[in-house]
């Protein structure tokens, strides 16, 4: 089955950021709610920043929008 959320927050990167995908493509490295919201405005997708955690368009993996740096774990 086929996720229907066409937003996509990676895991973050060991290098900092999290890839953000829309439709299958790459927008760009959001740091923080602050760049995720932008890449998704210029998009064309309006989300706003309070919104970003419940947007059932947005598949958060790894971790959801409290965490924006990598956290390697024993």
């Amino acid at each position: 089955m086929s996720d229907s959320r066409p937003i996509i927050v990676q895991p973050p990167s060991p290098t900092g950021g999290r890839r953000i995908r829309v439709n299958g493509e790459v927008l760009g490295l959001a740091h923080n709610v602050g760049d995720l919201v932008e890449f998704l405005r210029r998009a064309g997708l309006e989300v706003e920043p309070e919104d970003v955690a419940d947007s059932p368009l947005i598949d958060w993996r790894g971790a959801g929008p409290g965490r924006w740096t990598y956290e390697s774990h024993p």
